[in-house]
């Protein structure tokens, strides 16, 4: 695609039909991704826009996800959404700044090397909540912060400017939950194949379950999927029944779950170069599902992934809740304290306490080593600390704890409101992750949509006041109430979330031996990060809890599967810049002679 000018814009690999250029008098605009604008659309929506500026305020009108990219005398704005599962990367080549929505690309372009700091702190605590979540993970290659936009001038330095506030948190759950149901069904009414079928995950959850129903709303013949089983702590496949037997004419396609690779079994690979995935544990028995889909017919497929990071939080925003409203939120804290078994002494310590975001960084670093408590400990501060990683070397370990002090410097809340603060830092933390797992569904053929994710969607929640969203006295109140009346009750009533530790457990132990194998001759004990044989020994004596420790060993085998992977193939092989390739492998695309943006 070309500026007005003629010269080069945009280049890369992508379904034609996700890309809508229009011109809004001097603004040429881009709009790339899930969204249903024809040019003329597109134009009329921007055409109030007489500079990059006034974009600010006309961008909040697009539903969907996408990318927008707008060229304006001479100068290029190019963002991503709001929660980071599209992103903006950028770089400089010969002295010229260019941006790509994939960092690899980047990265092959300048011959940038990994990030040791991330990969250090990726094998020593796994933690990687916004700002950490947001950086880069090429040395050289920059990326730009989910509430910002890259801004190219013709001449000059590249800059990031931040153009996305979260909203004022001030409407009741009554007032917000019919906003929050609109731009939901919105989303989901985008979500057209336009070849072959809709499907979606029907878990039983009520995230999954919801927008089954939001989508048989214009797709009555959707294909559901599910794995069937189950045991007394995971009675998801119970709900999935019920749900199932409502949605009459959709077609139910049903797994059991014996027949799914377990987790942590072999092959370990990786399918991207970008960063190390977190997810790795059950990533075959997800490609096992992807393929029976796309056997079955489906090309774009609906997951609930997000909603957790949207509807559910800690008591943390009770900080806030308790300069404003003593009674209420002291109230709160008593019901949080009999669901938790938290001490009455150390809740109060903990929510009085005074501590910054940058103190708690710091903190963290240095508490590395300490152990993790023995007893439960009040959900009430910045965030979860998790102690290093067994087999975490002691170069590794100092240099997270100096990448942590290097955060505190600079960290400032996402937003005045604890509680607001909490589910964006959630949300950003999770966007990159999902990023690669939407690329993992479009290797084996099959695009996945995560309509929980679309800004609008997340804005109409954010507006509700936090202690209604996450009272303690019921399970995801803001999207019970904005379903109700679609969705059965006995789904919206559900108090219980199903529980798969047990059989995460029992499959580690089986695959102790493969996971020995691999780590025999470890790229990243080659680096100096991990000690193979405080893994190896971690691995054949596990601590009694496995629930910390295997998901540390998750973000370790993700590093290492990474750092293989890039040993394995050129940089660069994967889809360029602003865009995907459909179906099979990505494929590498030239690189035009252009100097203002890729």
């Amino acid at each position: 695609m070309s500026h007005a000018s003629g010269r080069p814009w945009l280049a890369g690999s992508w379904d034609p039909a996700d890309l809508v250029v229009a011109d809004a008098g001097p603004v040429r605009v881009a709009v790339f991704g899930t969204v249903s604008l024809t040019p003329e659309c597109l134009s009329a929506l921007f055409s109030p826009a007489r500079d990059l500026v006034d974009l600010d305020r006309l961008v909040r009108r697009l539903p969907g996800s996408a990318h927008v990219v707008a060229s304006a005398r001479g100068q290029v704005r190019f963002q991503g959404t709001v929660t980071g599962t599209r992103c903006v990367f950028t770089a400089c080549l010969n002295d010229v700044t260019i941006a790509a929505d994939r960092a690899d690309v980047l990265a092959g372009l300048i011959a940038a090397e990994p990030d040791e700091e991330l990969l250090a702190a990726n094998v020593t605590s796994g933690m990687f909540f916004a700002p950490l979540s947001e950086r880069s993970w090429w040395r050289g290659v920059r990326q730009v912060a989910a509430d910002s936009y890259a801004l190219l001038p013709a001449n000059g330095t590249a800059r990031t400017v931040r153009w996305w506030q979260p909203p004022e948190p001030a409407l009741s759950l009554a007032q917000g939950a019919g906003q929050v149901r609109e731009r939901l069904r919105e989303a989901v009414a985008l979500r057209q194949p336009r070849q072959g079928r809709l499907s979606a995950d029907l878990s039983g959850g009520m995230d999954s379950t919801a927008l089954c129903f939001l989508a048989a709303e214009h797709h009555p013949d959707l294909l559901t999927f599910r794995w069937t089983g189950g045991s007394a702590i995971n009675d998801d496949p119970l709900y999935a029944e019920q749900a199932a037997r409502a949605l009459e004419r959709a077609e139910h396609l049903t797994v059991p779950e014996s027949s799914a690779p377990p987790v942590f079994s072999p092959p370990y690979w990786a399918s991207d170069t970008e960063a190390p995935r977190a997810t790795t544990r059950g990533m075959n028995a997800i490609r096992t599902g992807i393929r029976l889909l796309v056997e079955h017919g489906a090309t774009w497929h609906l997951a609930g992934h997000g909603a957790d990071e949207l509807f559910t939080g800690s008591a943390a925003y009770l900080h806030t809740l308790l300069r404003r409203r003593p009674v209420t939120a002291l109230r709160e804290l008593r019901a949080h304290r009999a669901l938790s078994r938290w001490p009455l002494g150390a809740s109060l310590s903990e929510l009085l306490r005074g501590e910054d975001l940058g103190t708690w960084w710091r903190r963290c670093g240095d508490d590395l080593v300490r152990p993790a408590p023995s007893g439960p400990v009040p959900a009430l501060g910045w965030g979860a600390r998790l102690p290093a990683t067994p087999w975490a070397t002691a170069d590794a370990v100092r240099t997270t704890r100096r990448l942590f002090h290097d955060v505190a410097d600079g960290v400032a809340p996402l937003a005045p409101d604890r509680g607001q603060h909490e589910a964006l830092t959630g949300l950003r933390s999770a966007g990159p992750v999902l990023r690669l797992l939407l690329r993992e569904y479009a290797v084996e053929g099959l695009r996945l949509e995560l309509p929980y994710l679309d800004d609008r969607v997340v804005e109409a929640a954010l507006s509700i006041v936090p202690h209604e969203r996450y009272t303690p006295w019921r399970y995801k109140p803001v999207l019970a109430s904005a379903m109700r009346g679609l969705v059965p009750d006995v789904i919206l009533d559900r108090s219980t979330k199903g529980d798969c530790e047990e059989s995460v457990d029992r499959a580690l132990q089986q695959h102790v031996p493969d996971l020995l194998e691999l780590f025999g001759d470890s790229l990243l004990a080659r680096r100096g990060l991990i000690d193979a044989a405080k893994l190896r020994t971690t691995l054949l004596t596990p601590p009694r809890s496995t629930d910390v420790w295997s998901a540390q060993l998750e973000s370790t085998l993700g590093a290492e599967l990474w750092l293989r992977e890039i040993e394995a193939r050129p940089l660069g092989t994967s889809s360029a810049t602003a865009g995907r390739a459909r179906g099979g492998a990505p494929q590498r695309q030239p690189v035009p002679d252009s100097e203002e943006t890729l």
